[in-house]
């Protein structure tokens, strides 16, 4: 199976990397319009053929899936033309700079029957999974929380805020964990450097099960944290991305009220083990491709697929109306 991928810049060689490593797949193009990008993937795969042209790549029908590393606003366009070429398309977060071009990109992926999925690459993470494996075994019990803090010095963005870049991240862990939608949203910012766009915020997401959702995203903070705590009323979880392993530790502890106390004042605490799983060390992004390539060759739904990309942008939405108006949106 012959691919193309386009933006060669941040995300892209990693693409090609992970690609390059799928028995049957080539990475026949490799698009950007930055001629030092071409080199330097030239350099590591010299097989690849590089242009800077994306008719190049749309009119070659040996190519038949494309993904796209591009800046968010190029994404509708450059997505719109690969699905209307006949190609399967994998796009980077976000999808599109609106809902209502995501909906196009579902439609038209559907009238042409081309796989579209996003690149949701958290929810392929083999730590991520296990969390998804324990809250289906009730593993947690009810589910209290999920705070996160993403957080680090840049990479600032030209055509979108610190929400539309990080929290993506956390809102596509959301779904695929919880399996349902927040009914309110609420979004607090702030800008420093560029005065327009937000560069620090923190989000606020509540669910019909009386669970909330707390994010903490920056672009301007000196140490890079990627940090998740989910409690339940059973156990509480600890998600240390940047650990070089040990990823995951379970806590077995709790909080609760004797019922013949009236006074919230003598909580019962409980304290257990620490539970460290096991987490295969595979390579998130690879997982990704390998279910890309499968979805093509089986004719299969992808996880993260448009509608769940479409999700994603419209809680986005919500958190641009909640700046504006300083208030909560109660989501439908």
């Amino acid at each position: 199976m012959n691919i193309a991928v386009v933006g060669l810049g941040y995300w892209g060689p990693n693409l090609v990397r992970n690609f390059s490593k799928i028995p049957g797949v080539q990475v026949k193009y490799g698009c950007d319009l930055s001629k030092k990008n071409l080199l330097k993937v030239k350099k590591d795969f010299p097989s690849i053929i590089c242009t800077e042209n994306f008719s190049e790549v749309l009119s070659d029908s040996s190519v038949e899936a494309i993904a796209i590393a591009t800046p968010m606003s190029t994404h509708f366009s450059l997505v719109r033309q690969a699905l209307l070429a006949g190609k399967h398309v994998l796009v980077e977060k976000p999808m599109t700079q609106t809902s209502t071009e995501a909906r196009e990109l579902i439609s038209i992926a559907k009238q042409k029957k081309k796989v579209l999925m996003v690149g949701f690459t958290f929810v392929y993470s083999e730590t991520v999974r296990k969390i998804k494996k324990l809250i289906e075994k009730n593993y947690f019990g009810q589910l209290y929380y999920y705070d996160s803090t993403r957080i680090n010095l840049g990479l600032i963005q030209k055509d979108s805020n610190v929400i539309w870049d990080l929290a993506p991240h956390d809102l596509s862990i959301l779904g695929y964990l919880i399996q349902e939608k927040p009914i309110s949203l609420q979004a607090f910012g702030s800008s420093f450097i560029g005065k327009k766009e937000v560069e620090v915020a923190h989000l606020f997401l509540k669910y019909r099960n009386k669970m909330t959702a707390h994010i903490n995203i920056s672009w301007l903070s000196p140490v890079k944290i990627r940090t998740i705590l989910i409690g339940g009323s059973k156990k509480m979880i600890v998600y240390n991305d940047v650990e070089p392993s040990e990823k995951l530790r379970v806590y077995d502890k709790n909080v609760s009220l004797p019922f013949d106390k009236i006074s919230p004042f003598s909580p019962a605490y409980r304290s257990g083990d620490i539970l460290i799983p096991h987490i295969d060390q595979k390579e998130a992004l690879l997982s990704e491709l390998q279910h890309f390539i499968e979805c093509i060759k089986m004719n299969k739904t992808p996880l993260t697929n448009g509608t769940t990309g479409l999700d994603v942008i419209e809680l986005l939405e919500a958190t641009d109306l909640s700046l504006v108006s300083k208030s909560e949106i109660i989501l439908s």
